[in-house]
């Protein structure tokens, strides 16, 4: 096998925040390209149709190219580059049509280092992917819901034809120049010899394959559908949760409408920040509102949040941990 068993994020190589906060410029800003999905997941609020008709804010469609273009200008009066462009949030970014012209835009203005994704694949074809590599995507995670068409249709409610999604991604993964392709799965619904199939699908067409498992990381999202693995984290590490969310220090999101969230995990448009173009994505970061968020966790209160304080995130799938250095940043924050 010529991948490695590395999952979507780099969990070894992070900055350690603790010594950067406050930072003068976000680490990563997502940007929802689309917040509907071809999909309908088990374990994901998009999935759920009927929910996304109620919920106010969702089921927009696909972002407006000119306020994606009016978003990355904002972006751009940062004194630094965002080490992230991440398109992707709440759907699935390859039903926008502007998708490859987003990354082309986003590459070509300087303002980030990187510009990545995560998709299902099953739109790519041979056309979009060319159009995608010459545009410059510089890592593209590819979520994989089975390793046959009937987990697909039980799983996604999704027909999917398993042999072309397995060509279409090889088609680009020989294609592709610097982007790096990690291809992931939940394996909790995956036999043994499922997950070595699994591999042996995978392992040679992508830099990177994982076997993850499913949390309930969706704040006011009840899973009811999907049993959430509650021995080890969405990356094999130990359940652990943290009290202080690091993702505030470092991100945020603006969602298909353009509203900005302050969390990737807002599906529900519960905790936003202001909306493009009218606030740009600076004036956003540098708002006394975010502070007031930042001083909150510092101050040991998320748990008593009303929608952060569900964050399962928080217990399965935290990448850093400041606790014990919340009392330190807070007084370097104020």
């Amino acid at each position: 096998m010529k991948a490695k068993i590395k999952p979507r994020i780099d969990l070894e190589n992070r900055t350690k925040l603790e010594t950067v906060i406050p930072l003068r410029t976000p680490f990563i800003i997502n940007i929802d390209p689309s917040d509907k999905c071809n999909m309908q997941c088990k374990f994901c609020p998009t999935g759920n149709r009927e929910l996304m008709k109620a919920t106010l804010g969702r089921n927009h469609g696909n972002m407006d190219f000119e306020l994606y273009k009016k978003i990355i200008d904002g972006i751009c009066t940062f004194d630094d580059k965002v080490k992230v462009i991440r398109l992707y949030k709440d759907g699935e970014p390859l039903l926008n049509p502007h998708f490859a012209d987003m990354l082309t835009y986003a590459k070509k203005t300087g303002c980030c280092d990187r510009v990545d994704t995560t998709t299902n694949a099953t739109l790519l074809n041979e056309e979009l992917s060319a159009k995608i590599i010459d545009a410059g995507l510089d890592r593209i995670n590819i979520s994989i819901e089975g390793v046959n068409e009937e987990q697909y249709a039980d799983f996604s409610k999704f027909k999917v034809n398993f042999k072309n999604l397995v060509h279409q991604i090889e088609y680009f993964y020989k294609r592709k120049s610097q982007c790096e392709m990690i291809v992931k799965i939940n394996g909790d619904i995956l036999t043994q010899q499922q997950k070595d199939e699994f591999y042996s699908i995978f392992g040679d067409i992508a830099d990177g394959v994982f076997i993850e498992s499913v949390m309930d990381c969706w704040p006011l999202f009840k899973q009811d559908k999907v049993a959430i693995n509650n021995e080890r984290g969405i990356y094999g590490q130990p359940i652990e949760e943290v009290l202080v969310c690091p993702y505030v220090f470092y991100s945020f999101a603006f969602n298909s409408d353009g509203i900005a969230s302050l969390c990737f995990l807002d599906w529900k448009r519960e905790l936003p920040l202001g909306k493009a173009p009218d606030k740009t994505a600076r004036e956003i970061w540098e708002s006394d509102e975010l502070k007031r968020v930042w001083s909150m966790m510092l101050r040991g209160e998320r748990k008593s949040h009303n929608i952060c304080g569900s964050c399962g995130q928080l217990k399965q799938g935290a990448p850093d941990d400041l606790d014990e250095f919340r009392n330190d940043l807070l007084e370097r924050i104020t």
